[in-house]
């Protein structure tokens, strides 16, 4: 039996430490503030944004809602991320992305201030990871990293595998894996023998966009495994990337779906609100 990585409780024990830290800004007489732009109104995009402001909610931080409608121009959604760029009582712009078809989702994430940019996609960001300088990380990738430490799971020296090489999970997170001393393999649709390549992780991390690809004969006993996908199967029940049942009793440890990586994406975007208020 695998020891279950409870997201939910990692998260929630971040958003307390948060908030303590904006009780702490705010008696200094410091608010912290996230500008929310959500274009058209998808239904998914909508939860996640109403999520999104719950926790400012529940941290203490202010949050500002532009919720545009669908046919908004790229010039116009630019216009209103340069007047929050220009605004100094903003810390972080976020654009609930997909963007309609309209608009280019490179020039909007470009448009963004890198000092703004708090889910961590700016080249720049980018730049910054790839160097290991200072910059703020995409949320998901950072929010593995501390469900792996905080439930005191070592990376340094392991044999990591990431499945997947999007910008915005799989590539950041092989980049925050060699940061912690991982010995990292990066999977993707083109891998060769990608079972083999699994069954040598110590540490497997699946996000590759497809439901429970990813069962028994692909992982090591005793393997971390982190889930980053999420689905709706034909009972129209949540499930990931990973065949829950069939991996977990082999694994050592594993992420659930839902309640795993999901709830730690919108911790880490509070925890790079506050690192952005906090460092004028």
């Amino acid at each position: 039996m695998a020891f279950v990585i409870d997201g939910k409780k990692i998260s929630a024990q971040i958003k307390d430490e948060l908030k303590d830290k904006v009780s702490t800004l705010k008696a200094d007489g410091k608010e912290i503030c996230l500008a929310v732009i959500q274009v058209g109104n998808d239904p998914a995009s909508t939860v996640y944004v109403g999520n999104k402001k719950k926790a400012c909610e529940y941290i203490g931080i202010k949050s500002l809602a532009y919720e545009l409608p669908e046919e908004t121009t790229e010039q116009e959604l630019i216009a209103i991320i340069d007047k929050l760029n220009a605004d100094d009582s903003v810390h972080g712009i976020l654009v609930q992305l997909p963007v309609p078809k309209q608009i280019n989702e490179d020039h909007i994430i470009q448009a963004i201030s890198p000092k703004k940019d708090v889910d961590g996609f700016h080249p720049a960001s980018v730049g910054a990871l790839s160097i290991g300088q200072k910059g703020f990380v995409s949320c998901t990738p950072a929010g593995v990293i501390q469900l792996l430490k905080r439930s005191n799971i070592e990376i340094e020296g392991k044999e990591c595998v990431v499945i997947g090489r999007s910008n915005i999970v799989g590539k950041p997170m092989s980049m925050l894996l060699l940061r912690e001393n991982g010995t990292i393999t990066v999977c993707h649709s083109k891998t060769k023998n990608l079972k083999e390549v699994c069954k040598r992780a110590d540490i497997l991390i699946v996000a590759i966009g497809r439901p429970r690809m990813i069962d028994a004969s692909y992982v090591k006993p005793g393997a971390t495994v982190i889930d980053v996908g999420i689905h709706r199967d034909e009972n129209n029940k949540l499930c990931g990337d990973v065949d829950y049942a069939s991996v977990e009793p082999i694994a050592g440890a594993i992420t659930p779906v839902p309640g795993g990586v999901g709830p730690m994406t919108i911790a880490m975007l509070m925890n790079n609100c506050v690192e952005a208020g906090a460092v004028e």
